[in-house]
């Protein structure tokens, strides 16, 4: 704003006024900053988290160690189940519908991840699902095994085919209602 010629649309000593009142002011520098929302959250959403959290705690124990072999090929079969359903997976006679990719999580958010595909794939009616848990530092490549043997509802887990991650993935086998049949 020029300062030397008051503005047109205001008269001349009514400009000579304004500028008498405002001396002695300095100006300001603008704020910046501004107030995140709020996420609000559905009393559902916050039930289902916490339900979730809780299936991962209760199936999922780093206490419990199976006698399951982790260092080299993973196979397990629940105990009254077909022991075919390990060579099965093995040869790739089921396609995994689900993929859960879990490089980068740590132990905990493995737990509920897990928690979370299992309920999926029981909701979802898929039988066959492929955790990716990758090799890097070895930890969930041994503890994913351990955690998901410990759960009701894994019928039989086995070293995923290379086309699914090889040595750094396992296929699982979801127990189904008796009314569904797999889907190959």
């Amino acid at each position: 704003m020029n300062t030397d010629k008051p503005n047109s649309q205001l008269p001349a000593d009514d400009f000579a006024l304004f500028r008498e009142a405002i001396s002695g002011t300095s100006q300001f520098k603008q704020d910046t900053v501004q107030q995140a929302r709020r996420q609000t959250r559905f009393k559902g959403e916050v039930i289902a988290e916490q339900k979730k959290q809780h299936q991962a705690e209760f199936y999922f124990s780093d206490e419990y160690v199976p006698d399951i072999d982790t260092h080299g090929t993973v196979n397990y079969v629940r105990p009254g189940a077909d022991k075919y359903l390990a060579k099965q997976l093995r040869r790739g006679d089921y396609a995994p519908e689900l993929i859960l990719d879990m490089h980068g999580m740590n132990k905990e958010t493995a737990k509920d991840e897990l928690a979370a595909l299992i309920h999926a794939c029981k909701k979802q009616h898929v039988a066959c699902a492929c955790v990716v848990h990758g090799i890097g530092e070895r930890v969930l490549k041994h503890k994913v095994p351990q955690y998901l043997v410990q759960h009701p509802d894994i019928l039989a887990i086995h070293q995923a085919p290379l086309e699914y991650g090889g040595k750094g993935a396992v296929l699982i086998l979801v127990d189904l209602p008796q009314n569904m049949e797999f889907r190959r």
